[in-house]
């Protein structure tokens, strides 16, 4: 069976920039079978080549702009052409450049996917999720397993999509 990777990334210190950890400890919690969770603070180029040995990847992040409870989009790729042009720095990387390191380096096509769980509280070293983020990561979790028992991701892009471009900037 291929597998599928979701990958949480954000800082539990900082309030609601942990959705993306909490979601994925959720998801590992259910063992899940095809699917292996990662999670940390940040992306950074050595994700290249985990990513590279999967059949897809959900990267899971917490937006402090755009809909409520989350969104579901996959990186196109346009997004990822246009990321293997532009500069990086290796202690602050995008899913987008990731995935095209792992194009480049790897010749990887994996399908990727972003996962945005809609937080309200930033700012401040808070080890906990504000309410309104804690119901949105209890929809997410819902949808996340969903999506990764049945694997049809792209059918759930249109249902709870964005285009590239409307894609609001991660916390």
């Amino acid at each position: 069976m291929e597998k599928v990777l979701l990958y949480g990334f954000g800082n539990p210190a900082r309030g609601d920039d942990g959705l993306g950890p909490a979601l994925a400890a959720a998801i590992d919690g259910l063992a899940l079978p095809g699917v292996v969770v990662d999670a940390n603070y940040q992306l950074t180029v050595e994700d290249a080549a985990e990513i590279a040995e999967y059949a897809a990847v959900v990267f899971v992040d917490a937006v402090a702009v755009g809909p409520a409870p989350f969104w579901f989009s996959r990186i196109d790729d346009g997004s990822i052409q246009s990321a293997s042009a532009l500069g990086w720095s290796s202690h602050s990387v995008s899913p987008t450049q990731v995935v095209s390191l792992a194009r480049d380096l790897f010749q990887s096509r994996v399908p990727a996917y972003i996962l945005a769980i809609r937080g309200y509280a930033f700012g401040d070293l808070e080890e906990s999720l504000s309410p309104g983020a804690q119901t949105n990561l209890t929809e997410a979790v819902r949808f996340a397993r969903k999506a990764l028992v049945e694997g049809a991701f792209d059918a759930y892009v249109q249902e709870h999509g964005h285009s590239a471009t409307g894609i609001p900037q991660a916390a």
